[in-house]
């Protein structure tokens, strides 16, 4: 086989003066785009059907972790098993979509010290209620491994359907006390009474009395 060729997949590099001198060409980002399919896809494929697992993975990518034990053999079995998924990948279903934030989404308003919206009383309300409340816990997809929203934080509605939509398609959230957002054990957000209830979100009422 050719490793030379592996059949679109884009390997992306980091661009810019900013971003050269933090290169690390022993990890290697993968574009799963024109496959059409999600980088949490790609890595339940490559670790069922060729034993490769990928350091990292999210709704377009993976990456690769070489290291100084690597050789042309054990690389040459990474690239066996991307030539492998580009020819399995059309027939995967189609990923679920996930809304992405966007920017200015991103810069959420802290509107208490995350101490005291951290320690404060907290109840359960359906998950869309939890839109203009204030967060009580980190929460981090991973990767970027970026907290989308800290204690202390008003959490928003960009911000809930890209978490709601991330985790259908396969998003890791490795800080919320329910990492699924489907059970109220101290945080997260739970199933009861046939509707999806979240207590990552602290009222401000509860807040001003802890106060």
């Amino acid at each position: 086989m050719d490793h030379t060729q592996a059949p679109v997949l884009a390997a992306l590099e980091a661009y810019g003066v900013e971003a050269s001198h933090e290169l690390d060409e022993l990890e290697v980002l993968i574009d799963l785009s024109e496959l059409g399919i999600s980088g949490y896809q790609a890595a339940d494929w490559l670790r069922g059907h060729r034993a490769v697992d990928v350091g990292l993975s999210d709704h377009r990518r993976i990456e690769a972790q070489l290291s100084l034990a690597d050789d042309a053999q054990t690389a040459g079995i990474l690239l066996e098993a991307l030539s492998a998924l580009a020819k399995a990948a059309d027939g995967f279903p189609a990923p679920p979509p996930v809304d992405l934030p966007s920017p200015s989404a991103l810069d959420t308003d802290a509107v208490v010290i995350p101490r005291d919206a951290f320690f404060a009383p907290f109840e359960d309300v359906p998950l869309r209620d939890a839109e203009g409340r204030v967060c009580a816990e980190q929460v981090t997809p991973y990767p970027p491994g970026i907290p989308v929203l800290l204690p202390g934080e008003r959490v928003t509605g960009e911000i809930l359907d890209h978490l709601a939509t991330g985790l259908r398609a396969g998003m890791v959230l490795p800080d919320p006390a329910d990492p699924q957002l489907e059970t109220g054990a101290g945080g997260g957000a739970r199933s009861g009474g046939g509707s999806t209830e979240c207590s990552f979100a602290r009222s401000m009422e509860g807040l001003r009395q802890a106060g």
